[in-house]
């Protein structure tokens, strides 16, 4: 059985947010891409109410197209307790609009939150759960899955992510037991931003992988792995990574699907890459079509 494969825009993810391009316009550029699905992010929405929903998803449909996976990023470590709290009550809004976008099974995405300067493991860890816990009931209500993702930083974001390594973010994963509405969103090059090897996490969390983003990224000339840390204090991503095709970075492919059709892996993989435009977006895509047909047909 083939994969499927969905598209997420990484090279308009300002240009939606900000609101010089619609979502309505994306949706209708990613008719030339070869795409069974359209990953969303919660920036790329002028509303959240039902109406608006619905005509996103009509949409999305109208392309012949469903909305597999919704891109959230949920900031559960944050040092004020009512903070804490609206981003949970947010993150569990978030699950009904997934739900609204992709119906049942669809992926919402939750993070950990940030690596606030003076916030210890356990107090974070402790933090994280309660908050992940919180918002089950709602995936439950909904039959959404929340896909924690193995995340290096949202764009957005001051500072990296609390569970970037495997020593926070694999214990976390393991706290939960609940495995019909909370998994794992694997994203490869993540492990390589925290310097440490994707297919020694996905070996960890294999039997809990429910989607996947299947991203590259090469270091910009001159650039080393240990320059990330230069990026912890600013917004945005460090100027030493680039993202890249599918296929043509550091990550092992062929290792990362043997590993997953092993499990029986049945979810969706999303491209998130595409930065110098739609043709390497399309190029992600082939070579996931590709892999799709050497590792599960």
């Amino acid at each position: 059985m083939p994969l499927k494969i969905s598209a997420f825009p990484k090279c308009y993810l300002e240009t939606i947010s900000n609101g010089q391009m619609s979502v309505f316009e994306w949706i209708e550029m990613s008719r030339q891409l070869d795409a069974d699905g359209l990953e969303m992010y919660s920036g790329f929405f002028t509303s959240f109410e039902n109406s608006y929903l619905d005509r996103v998803r009509e949409a999305i449909e109208a392309t012949g197209r469903v909305m597999p996976m919704f891109c959230c990023s949920p900031d559960f470590t944050a040092p004020d307790a009512d903070q804490r709290k609206r981003e949970i009550e947010r993150e569990i809004d978030m699950v009904r609009v997934t739900a609204r976008l992709g119906g049942k099974g669809a992926v919402c995405r939750i993070l950990s939150g940030q690596r606030y300067p003076g916030l210890d493991w356990e107090q974070g860890r402790d933090w994280v759960l309660e908050a992940i816990r919180a918002v089950l009931p709602a995936a439950g209500e909904y039959g959404i899955v929340l896909g924690m993702e193995n995340h290096y930083k949202d764009g957005f974001w001051r500072y990296p992510e609390f569970a970037q390594k495997m020593e926070r973010f694999v214990p976390i994963i393991n706290a939960i037991e609940d495995r019909e509405h909370f998994g794992v969103q694997y994203d490869p090059s993540n492990s390589v931003v925290a310097g440490e090897d994707p297919i020694a996490l996905l070996d960890a969390v294999a039997d809990r992988v429910v989607s996947m983003h299947a991203s590259d990224r090469y270091l910009a000339e001159g650039a080393t792995l240990e320059s990330l840390s230069e990026a912890e204090g600013s917004e945005g991503y460090a100027a030493s990574l680039k993202h890249g095709v599918t296929g043509q970075g550091l990550n092992d492919y062929d290792a990362i699907f043997s590993i997953l059709a092993g499990h029986n892996y049945r979810g969706w993989v999303s491209i998130e890459d595409g930065m110098n435009g739609m043709g390497e977006m399309a190029g992600s895509l082939a070579f996931l079509r590709e892999m799709s047909r050497r590792y599960f047909e």
